[in-house]
């Protein structure tokens, strides 16, 4: 039976389907289960992009089906995140991979890159279903089930309540900007310097770390071509021959050793020290929206101890 990509599948009781779903290593009590699959491109007129397919199974009461099958962009994703970021000022949002920009545009689409964004789109929405409050968030429940048309309605309403707020907490502290919030948590300050210390670190590591590889890179290149060079002079060096051969050899062990050494640079460390960037990005910002809460707080007590004064209170 074919699925409009756009529109849930047959509305069915989810209690009614507890027992009928069963996933490989399946956490117990886990009630909400998110795929992204299926990228495919898009070229138009106007612009050129890619969604992804969004499979969303759950046997959660609030839900009005147990499965839906909708598709989503890049920028669908980055409302998602403000939405959270809205609702949840003090909370960690799971960063998103950065939208890519380079001098090529059709480098964009290419397989390896959609790839590797579709994994880290997939890590994204995961960790916000199996987040203790973001998961119950309505935006995200929209974002995973409602058809096209009906999110784009829905990104067309205006601010709710809380981010009225937050866009108040803005003014307030773009008006205070400069100036250390006076009442801030020795805590909070405690965080914020380990934070901006780790953030160099981190960066630094990051810098020496792609420096060693493109190092290292040169190196195996110059190998690929150094090792044949002794072959074809085994071939000239009749006495020398087992010689050179032999260091042929041992030359192309060695480039299959650097080889073997970057790819587990590239596939395993790398993007491990990636995710410790974004996420130390998160926190700066979520400490920030924490200092403009704050800031937020301390014009409101003035403006009542001022008011009190002015009353003779």
């Amino acid at each position: 039976m074919e699925v409009n990509s756009f529109s849930p599948m047959m509305p069915t009781s989810p209690s009614s389907m507890i027992n009928q779903y069963k996933f490989e290593d399946e956490p117990e009590g886990k009630d909400l289960f998110v795929t992204v699959n299926d990228p495919e491109s898009y070229i138009t007129a106007i612009e050129t992009f890619v969604t992804y397919r969004i499979v969303t199974k759950t046997t959660r009461g609030e839900f009005d089906s147990s499965e839906y099958e909708v598709r989503r962009r890049y920028q669908d994703f980055l409302w998602l995140k403000g939405r959270l970021e809205e609702a949840h000022p003090t909370l960690i949002i799971p960063p998103l991979p950065e939208k890519f920009i380079m001098k090529g545009v059709v480098e964009r689409f290419n397989e390896e890159f959609i790839e590797t964004r579709r994994k880290a789109l997939h890590k994204f929405l995961n960790r916000i279903a199996d987040h203790p409050t973001l998961t119950f968030n309505e935006d995200f429940k929209i974002f995973l089930t409602a058809q096209a048309w009906e999110l784009s309605s829905h990104k067309k309403q205006g601010p709710g309540l809380l981010s009225r707020m937050g866009q108040t907490v803005k003014a307030v502290a773009s008006s205070i900007r400069g100036s250390a919030v006076k009442n801030r948590p020795e805590v909070f300050t405690e965080m914020n310097d380990y934070v901006d210390i780790f953030n160099q670190k981190i960066n630094l590591l990051d810098k020496i770390s792609h420096r060693v590889y493109k190092e290292k890179k040169d190196y195996f290149y110059e190998l690929k071509e150094f090792g044949p060079i002794h072959t074809l002079w085994a071939a000239s060096e009749e006495d020398l021959g087992d010689t050179l051969k032999g260091m042929a050899t041992c030359i192309d062990q060695c480039c299959k050793a650097t080889e073997k050494w970057m790819a587990a640079l590239s596939e395993s460390f790398f993007p491990v020290i990636h995710e410790y960037l974004l996420y130390n990005e998160v926190l700066m910002g979520v400490l920030k929206r924490r200092d403009q809460i704050q800031a937020e707080l301390d014009s409101k007590a003035d403006a009542i101890y001022n008011k009190k004064a002015e009353n003779g209170q």
